[in-house]
């Protein structure tokens, strides 16, 4: 074993927190978020091929994601490193004025990043995951070394929960919902079933049965979690009962997942990637 366990550790809050199946569904929650921000959502629409084929591009996301939290040094330096290179050579055009820009602009990578770490935690907290107020700012001041990997500077982030709660009230008169973000929000609440998943009756079975109708409930329960402004953005209501009515859900859903993993033989109840961070670090 090399002992090698990457930018954080057994000892930190980003592992505390990421070994929590139940931020799957920050993920999809920040996929929410995300989509508010126009030049950010146009940069994904013009250059992602998510529409054909998205769950490979979710796939994909989540193994950066984890690879970054749980993988070794060089294995998270090489992940960043195939991240910008491929970000450098994308560009996109503004829907609304007509401007081109990088889409590894500062102020892009930061709302995509500060959308990220803020889903995983509100997500994880809503769900019983309990942390003390130090925890929750020391989660932030650790995911700056995430920030610096994508080619920012960590000075400029948010690296405390007062400081994400400014950012986002002085980011709000930015945000909007606009035909791409529409489009994005439809797309995650509704995606397609790929063909090559069975037979036609095994895709209707998944486009109309038991199995769409569970997503939808996980995907209102994403939504729920959003702060009331976003949900407004959206259509959406701000009430509290909503954020009540989400809070349940989303801790219902982490007792759902940690009894059918609890049921699961040994190897399938923890991601690989944490396994193996394990392994190095001699925790096994």
């Amino acid at each position: 074993m090399s002992g090698d366990v990457g930018l954080f550790g057994p000892d930190s809050v980003t592992w505390k927190l990421h070994r929590e199946p139940i931020l799957m569904l920050g993920g999809l929650r920040s996929l929410y978020l995300q989509a508010l921000h126009p030049r950010a959502v146009a940069g994904v629409a013009q250059n992602s091929g998510y529409r054909n084929d998205p769950w490979g591009r979710l796939t994909r996301t989540s193994n950066y994601v984890g690879t970054v939290i749980f993988g070794s040094t060089d294995e998270v330096r090489r992940a960043a490193d195939r991240l910008r290179r491929l970000h450098a050579g994308m560009t996109a055009t503004d829907p609304r004025t007509g401007e081109q820009f990088r889409i590894d602009e500062p102020d892009l990578l930061r709302w995509v990043h500060v959308a990220e770490v803020e889903s995983f935690l509100t997500t994880a907290v809503r769900a019983g995951v309990r942390l003390t107020p130090d925890e929750v700012d020391g989660y932030y001041t650790e995911q700056l070394r995430s920030a610096e990997l994508v080619g920012l500077d960590p000075a400029t982030v948010p690296s405390t929960a007062a400081e994400v709660e400014a950012y986002f009230a002085a980011i709000r008169p930015e945000l909007g919902l606009t035909r791409d973000g529409a489009e994005a929000a439809l797309f995650l609440t509704v995606p397609p079933v790929p063909e090559h998943w069975g037979s036609l009756p095994l895709r209707l079975g998944l486009t109309l049965g038991p199995a769409r109708w569970a997503y939808l409930g996980v995907v209102s329960t994403a939504i729920g979690l959003l702060p009331p402004w976003a949900r407004k953005i959206y259509g959406g209501l701000g009430w509290p009962t909503t954020d009540l009515a989400a809070g349940l859900s989303v801790r219902g859903l982490r007792a759902l997942i940690t009894g059918v993993l609890a049921a699961l033989p040994e190897q399938y109840q923890m991601a690989p990637l944490h396994r193996a961070a394990l392994e190095r670090a001699g925790l096994a």
